[in-house]
């Protein structure tokens, strides 16, 4: 009798791990699938791919240091891009995501590449980390870290 119990309780709670493993692997293909599709449109300067990614009280940390908000992110997409700022594109690779119920965090290696109207193109590499809540059903950034890698670091 006190086997079955054994193995009855054991049973319970392997089927709530593998439950609460698909919960989690959701919540992961959720976050990046949101990841990928801000990446291949954030360089349109498409202010909804932005306004759905960024909670409104996202704190942004760019790669100078400078804090900023979903209002200063916003403003800027506002302004015309100038001739010579070009016509940029951004790819992510090296994604690592953890999970803690509602929150998620994601750290990856992002590309940046401007094609100029000189022809000239300029790449640039970043280390970002970014916080995502679920509220409401709905994945978005509350937090966000750029960090530009440096050309020695690039070749460590």
């Amino acid at each position: 009798m006190k086997f079955a119990r054994v193995v009855m309780i054991a049973v319970v709670l392997c089927s709530m791990a593998v439950v609460g493993s698909r919960a989690q692997t959701k919540s992961t293909e959720e976050v990046t699938a949101l990841l990928r599709e801000f990446i291949a449109g954030a360089g349109s300067g498409d202010k909804a791919i932005f306004e759905k990614f960024f909670a409104d009280d996202v704190i942004y940390t760019r790669a100078t240091g400078i804090v900023i908000t979903k209002a200063d992110i916003m403003t800027s997409l506002g302004k015309p891009a100038s001739s010579s700022e070009g016509k940029s594109s951004y790819s992510a690779d090296d994604i690592t995501v953890h999970e803690y119920g509602d929150t998620v965090i994601v750290a990856f290696r992002l590309e940046g590449r401007t094609e100029h109207g000189d022809g000239k193109v300029e790449q640039a590499h970043y280390r970002n980390t970014g916080t995502f809540l679920r509220r409401n059903g709905r994945w978005q950034a509350v937090a966000w870290q750029a960090t530009k890698i440096s050309d020695t670091a690039k070749t460590q």
